[in-house]
């Protein structure tokens, strides 16, 4: 984006705009790129505030960065005009692919008037997901933008009739990012499941994992309150705010969600949403399945009314119980230190018998 900018004269072009619901990597990348964040209100019904749009656009607008689907699990029903308003303010329209797995040969980027996007390949197309990797850079653009892209690139030639490929360096390149391969395996993995689904099998992927999604909210909304009243698309939105038990947090009910053998949802995400349980059953789940975790939903919010302790004290069936989930992330411990550990062993040893770990004796 910066380097198109700078070749038409556009210098001052250094904001990239963010909704507030957009996932941290979003502002986290565009800082990186030394842009500066400008954040953009979400409406009454999770679409982009179009009015606050129109007030933070001008001539130092680089792009806009959208995730569509969003992270509230809305498509946002005035993509088309957000994107006729960044680009008629001379900015570009940049697409997180993290939840494309809702719009599979439904939607194309394109037609949505996006002219660059990433696409999240643990998300959508089955590759590995965790310890902040494998990462691939799984990047697509309009030609216009493609003698800026990071090179060298591998192009496909025709030689009488046989496929020849060669390695490119875009002619405005803006240099290398990475190592020129990276994480191969990572597209031969996604290469492979597109062309074993095929066009009809990626589009029931997307219409299974909305169909899933849509079927939580309607079993769950009349208990759990949805943050949007509104058809979602592959993940639902709740809010552990039970009206009859206002002292169960989510924390409480995602804790007890272990005790019914079920791997808990991502919680307090998005963080514009007040006690957030995000909920994501993909395609794959069967609807056996889902009425399970329907049931395990209603009667952790039936305890909550009758013995809230119940839900405080779970996990109760996990090798351990609550975990400092706060000092683990802002004290971690990497590497062994004996002292320490002999100080958590005596802070271990004088805990209270509820508060005591079940661990393995060390």
């Amino acid at each position: 984006f910066r380097a198109y900018h700078r070749e038409r004269g556009d210098d001052q072009r250094v904001e990239i705009l963010c909704p507030d619901s957009a996932h941290g990597t979003n502002p986290a990348t565009a800082a990186m790129a030394g842009m500066k964040v400008v954040e953009i209100k979400t409406g009454a019904r999770g679409n982009v505030d179009i009015d606050d749009l129109r007030a933070k656009l001008g001539p130092r607008t680089a792009g806009l960065m959208l995730t569509n689907p969003n992270t509230l699990g809305l498509f946002d029903e005035h993509v088309r005009e957000v994107a006729d308003l960044v680009h008629e303010a001379g900015g570009l329209m940049y697409g997180d692919g993290a939840n494309f797995n809702a719009i599979l040969g439904i939607v194309k980027p394109g037609d949505i008037r996006f002219d660059f996007m990433h696409y999240n390949l643990h998300k959508t197309f089955t590759t590995p997901h965790g310890g902040g990797g494998p990462g691939c850079g799984a990047v697509g653009c309009k030609a216009f933008l493609a003698p800026y892209l990071p090179g060298p690139i591998a192009v496909k030639d025709e030689a009488n009739g046989t496929p020849v490929y060669r390695s490119h360096v875009p002619a405005k390149t803006i240099g290398r990012v990475k190592s020129f391969w990276g994480n191969f395996g990572m597209f031969v993995r996604a290469y492979a499941y597109i062309r074993t689904l095929g066009a009809v099998g990626l589009r029931e992927v997307s219409e299974n994992a909305v169909l899933n999604a849509n079927y939580l909210r309607v079993k769950l909304q009349g208990t759990y309150p949805v943050a949007y009243d509104r058809a979602c698309m592959h993940e639902v939105v709740l809010k552990g705010q039970l009206r009859e038990a206002p002292a169960a947090k989510t924390l409480d009910i995602a804790k007890r969600l272990i005790d019914y053998g079920f791997h808990p949802p991502t919680i307090y995400f998005p963080i514009s949403v007040p006690e957030s349980i995000m909920i994501e059953p993909t395609e794959t789940e069967s609807k056996r399945n889902l009425d399970a975790f329907v049931a395990a939903m209603l009667n952790i919010a039936d305890e909550a009314r009758t013995d809230l302790q119940i839900l405080k004290e779970a996990p109760t069936t996990a090798p351990v119980r609550r975990l400092d989930e706060v000092g683990a992330a802002r004290r971690p411990i990497l590497r062994y230190d004996a002292a320490r550990f002999r100080e958590l062993r005596r802070e271990e040893q004088h805990a209270t018998a509820d508060e005591q770990l079940i661990a393995p004796s060390y």
